[in-house]
């Protein structure tokens, strides 16, 4: 019996080992500068068809920790360099915001989705 139990409490830890969630994001009130303006930029141009703060789909996939994954929904990796393309080039249904978002406000967008 003894034998039995240890087994089992060794299954449940390995089970529980595996389910690990991503931490949360980082609270609103303690954003830097540059984290606030691109939670400002968020709401202005992603927030319509991406959530930041909460898991599910909207028009487009939750970026709730987006650089916390191993790779963005397309499947490519989480880098600065593939969602800066991703945000100023487009991809399937989602704009390409290039021409809409200034050198700034494009870092401090990156900056606040590392956040996330």
């Amino acid at each position: 019996m003894k034998f039995f139990s240890s087994i089992l409490l060794a299954a449940v830890s390995l089970v529980f080992s595996g389910c690990r969630s991503t931490p949360p994001p980082t609270p609103l009130s303690e954003l830097n500068s540059h984290q606030t303006r691109g939670h400002s930029v968020f709401q202005t141009r992603c927030a319509a068809c991406h959530y930041d703060r909460q898991s599910g789909p909207l028009h487009g996939p939750s970026l709730l920790s987006l650089y916390k994954k191993p790779a963005l929904p397309s499947g490519a990796a989480a880098t600065d360099e593939r969602v800066t393309a991703t945000i100023t080039q487009g991809r399937n249904l989602m704009p390409a915001m290039g021409g809409q978002l200034d050198d700034a406000d494009l870092n401090d967008l990156i900056s606040y989705l590392h956040t996330l």
